[in-house]
């Protein structure tokens, strides 16, 4: 009694052509998603796979830097485990996976 007649038929035909518009609505989200994949996902895992195959290329003499911050020249490649000399006569095992930057110079320090 309240709500004119006119009124809820303009609710039906609103509800009837909604298809259209909720896909309207949807739109932005889906473009958000597309460039957050473009600018955040996709270049992470460019990088990750690099990551991974300069760790699984790790070669004697390689200077590395570990995850924790070591910083040192490859002495020793095992299967999961690298030797790292991190100052004269001083050698550390550390894990594979947790070398996080592989430079491969072979060069000598600077006060030497």
């Amino acid at each position: 009694m309240f709500i004119s007649p006119a009124y809820a038929q303009t609710a039906a035909g609103a509800a009837e052509s909604g298809g259209f518009a909720s896909l309207i609505s949807f739109a932005p989200l889906l473009l958000i998603f597309i460039v957050f994949y473009f600018l955040m996902i996709r270049p992470q895992q460019t990088r990750m796979k690099a990551l991974q195959q300069a760790v699984a290329a790790v070669k004697k003499g390689d200077s590395v830097v570990t995850a924790g911050g070591v910083l040192g020249k490859v002495t020793k490649v095992e299967d999961a485990f690298v030797e790292v000399e991190i100052a004269p006569n001083t050698r550390i095992r550390v894990v594979k996976a947790t070398i996080a930057e592989v430079t491969g110079l072979n060069s000598k320090p600077a006060n030497d």
